[in-house]
C-alpha cells in the first residue's frame, strides 16, 4: 500500500513533468503544484519556471509573478 508521502511525490512529479514539457503550462496544474509544494520542493519548481522565463522572449506575466512569490 502506498503511503501519503509516496502519493504526494508521484503526483508532484507528474505535475512538474507536465509543466516542464508544456510550452504554455496549465494555470490549473501550476495552482495544484503550489498547493502541495513542500519546502524541499520549491527549488525544483522554481527552476522549471525560471527555465521557461529564460527561454522565452516575452515571458508570461503569470510565470514571473509566481517566481516573485518565491523571492
Amino acid at each position: 500500500m502506498a503511503t501519503n508521502n509516496d502519493v504526494h511525490s508521484e503526483i508532484l512529479e507528474l505535475l512538474l513533468a507536465k509543466v516542464e514539457s508544456d510550452r504554455f503550462p496549465s494555470v490549473t496544474q501550476m495552482d495544484m503544484i503550489e498547493k502541495i509544494l513542500r519546502d524541499e520542493d520549491v527549488e525544483d519548481y522554481a527552476e522549471i519556471l525560471m527555465d521557461k522565463v529564460r527561454n522565452d522572449t516575452y515571458p508570461s506575466l503569470d510565470l514571473l509573478r509566481r517566481l516573485l512569490n518565491f523571492a
